[in-house]
This record gives structure tokens, C-alpha cells and sequence, in this order.
């Protein structure tokens, strides 16, 4: 197995510049970048935990979850590198993009009636 690439560490307070611009619903906590996923239950709780789950595999980049009926929070950092790296704002992102996605109004998929994901 290859080893983890030694990525250069972003400094707390250029991280807290790029969350506030970039990631708005993230926050730092240590060496982790954090963000809370309210699901309106269990089913959801249990589909966004893979979706992460397949995300994270694909990049090969591993958060730390917590996990309970209605909320997932998820922790990034890069292990190898000590601390927040580009690899750890490019997953962020990632997730942003894929567990918030909503059908467009006017699109051939309707959307589901459920609260879902915020």
C-alpha cells in the first residue's frame, strides 16, 4: 500500500479565511476542519453516512464521523501532514456539492417531499 503524501499544513488563520469564504458551514475545531448534516431521520442519517463513505474511498482521504438518528458531523484533517490540508478542503467541498445536491426547479426529477439534508 502506498503511503499518504505529506501535504503542506494551512495555517488556523488562513483556514478560517478560506471556511468563512469557501465553506461557510464549516468551522475549526484544533486541527480539524467540522461541519453538523441535520437528516430528517435514521433512513437519511444512515444514506448520507455512505455517501461519505463512497466519496471519501474514491478520493482515498478518511474524515472521522459521529453518528446519530438525525445528524452527522464530519472532521477533516490530513494525518500524514499533522493538520488541514488542500486535500482536506477539496473533500469538503466535494461533500457540499454531492449531499446538498437538489433537483433544479422546472428539471425532469421532481425532488423528494422529505426536509432531507441541510
Amino acid at each position: 500500500m502506498e503511503k499518504e503524501k505529506k501535504l503542506p499544513v494551512i495555517s488556523d488563520d488562513e483556514v478560517m479565511k478560506r471556511l468563512e469564504k469557501e465553506l461557510p458551514n464549516w468551522t475549526l475545531e484544533g486541527r480539524w476542519i467540522r461541519r453538523k448534516f441535520n437528516t430528517d431521520g435514521w433512513p437519511t442519517t444512515v444514506m448520507l453516512v455512505n455517501a461519505i463513505g463512497y466519496l471519501s474511498e474514491a478520493a482515498w482521504h478518511h474524515p472521522d464521523l459521529e453518528v446519530t438518528w438525525g445528524k452527522v458531523w464530519v472532521k477533516l484533517r490530513t494525518h500524514a501532514s499533522g493538520g488541514i490540508t488542500e486535500r482536506d478542503f477539496a473533500l469538503a467541498k466535494k461533500f457540499e456539492d454531492a449531499l446538498l445536491w437538489r433537483p433544479e426547479e422546472g428539471s425532469a426529477m421532481e425532488g423528494t417531499p422529505n426536509k432531507w439534508v441541510r
